[in-house]
């Protein structure tokens, strides 16, 4: 390791590609490590059981990749990068077989949401029309944009409790019940301050830029931006565990995309105390309990609206998700937990074998639960897709446990680098007017733990390393297009 070199990035989930990209589109010599045999962090694909059944390992939805200003300005379709959108965003599936739907089109969405058709047009409608100009200054840190005034409009509903949103803009269960699945997204109680945020940019972006599906796989988003960045000049070495600093060669700057406790484990000596005790005290969310299955036949929703929608939220009423997502708040099991399920295989028939499909889904649970909710999970689906167990040829799972084996990132089975209540969604990890700067000369970090949290975006990783470039390097660039 006798070389040195401009920047060295530590992990390659997009947040880590993004910040080695941004780095070497500026002429910087970067080198990547990546502990595991390939790129991608929380987007990879692999065929977990069966031969022809790929499955996504984590990520397999991406409406903030559609939506973020870097990915955006890569030219990833040169290396086979595909978007697939279903007919629907999101289905929500109620027992009474009716299903909410989240439609491209606000007005299309609307019209199915009965009682609350004009609410929720003129509720989400003017923040979709703002979209463009909100999801940049949202995808970052704390700031006022180029548009203050529509900021402030999206801010004041934002930073709202979800319970209190949805009690005074909606009326009927369908309306209600579908903002509660969006919302549960952010792994927070719903009666927390802040917990409207990330449901209404879900919300915003199935009818912005979709939800979609990217064609055979997340993997091949990550392995663009790998190649991409090889294009630039950038060195990936994979297999690479970095355990402490002196696992690394000479650099001027120092990018990790891993977790605050990670960051800990690898430099805490070189980290001033009072930041590492910031550090030590940054709260986990709740862990993810998920399942992967090899099916024999689609999936037999009793409404076949729901087969319209790659995603699908099984969950209920407003009020049965919010009082899952506070028993697992409280460090308790949800009797019956919201189950988010993706159906990929619909709308992407590289995923599985002619007339087989694949699907995975996934619960919020105690963070580090030892329990196996297999059950819980599959008695979901049976609920809306009676005869769904029937069609299983294959299962795999993964409890907390076995996903922070899988990526080291994920404390405790938290897939969203961190809880997500209202100052930590703002002071990630730290409150810092340089957030990705970790307090030593030439290190930052750019997981999702830092602004703007979880989500297959990049922009972690983009302005930790716009960061570096101004303040290691003397440069100031101007943001990514769109942004």
């Amino acid at each position: 390791m006798g070389q040195t070199y401009d920047a060295v990035v530590v992990g390659t989930g997009p947040n880590g590609l993004a910040a080695a990209i941004t780095l070497a589109r500026e002429g910087c010599s970067v080198l990547v490590f990546e502990s595991a045999e390939t790129v991608g962090g929380g987007a990879r694909t692999r065929e977990l059981m069966l031969p022809g059944f790929r499955h996504d390992v984590c990520s397999a939805v991406h409406p903030m990749a559609a939506a973020s200003p870097l990915i955006r300005s890569l030219p990833l379709d040169r290396y086979g990068v595909t978007y697939l959108e279903s007919p629907a965003a999101l289905a929500h599936p109620m027992d009474d077989g009716s299903v909410a739907l989240l439609e491209r089109d606000v007005s299309a969405s609307a019209e199915g949401l009965g009682i609350d058709q004009d609410a929720y047009s003129s509720r989400i409608g003017p923040l979709v029309a703002a979209a463009e100009e909100l999801f940049p200054v949202l995808l970052g840190p704390l700031r006022l944009g180029k548009n203050p005034l529509k900021l402030a409009r999206f801010g004041s509903s934002a930073l709202r409790s979800a319970e209190s949103l949805a009690s005074s803009w909606f009326r009927g269960g369908a309306a209600r019940a579908l903002f509660a699945g969006c919302a549960a997204h952010a792994s927070v109680k719903l009666d927390s301050p802040g917990s409207a945020a990330i449901g209404l940019v879900l919300m915003m972006a199935a009818h912005a830029v979709g939800w979609p599906l990217i064609r055979g796989g997340s993997q091949m988003l990550v392995d663009a931006m790998a190649r991409h960045l090889e294009g630039l000049g950038g060195r990936i070495e994979l297999g690479r565990r970095v355990a402490s600093l002196t696992d690394l060669p000479r650099a001027r700057a120092v990018l990790f995309d891993i977790s605050p406790a990670a960051l800990l484990r690898i430099c805490g000596e070189r980290l001033p105390s009072s930041y590492r005790d910031k550090l030590a005290a940054f709260r986990p969310g709740p862990g993810v309990f998920k399942l992967d299955w090899a099916l024999g036949a689609s999936i037999p929703w009793t409404n076949p609206a729901c087969s319209r929608a790659a995603t699908l939220h099984l969950g209920g009423t407003f009020e049965e998700i919010a009082l899952g997502e506070a028993q697992i708040d409280g460090g308790q099991p949800a009797r019956r937990p919201l189950v988010l399920l993706v159906q990929p295989s619909l709308f992407d028939p590289t995923r599985a074998p002619r007339d087989r499909h694949t699907a995975w889904a996934y619960c919020h649970v105690p963070r580090g639960s030892r329990d196996d909710w297999t059950d819980a999970i599959e008695g979901q689906v049976e609920r809306f897709a009676p005869g769904f167990r029937e069609r299983i040829i294959g299962r795999h799972s993964l409890s907390p446990a076995a996903l922070e084996k899988y990526n080291e990132n994920y404390v405790g089975g938290d897939i969203t680098g961190g809880a997500n209540h209202l100052l930590q969604l703002f002071a990630r990890p730290v409150a810092s007017m340089v957030p990705y700067s970790v307090q030593a000369p030439g290190m930052y970090l750019c997981s999702s733990s830092t602004p703007p949290g979880a989500g297959v975006h990049g922009m972690c990783g983009y302005h930790a390393a716009r960061a570096a470039l101004r303040q290691v390097f003397g440069r100031r660039i101007p943001l990514v297009p769109n942004d």
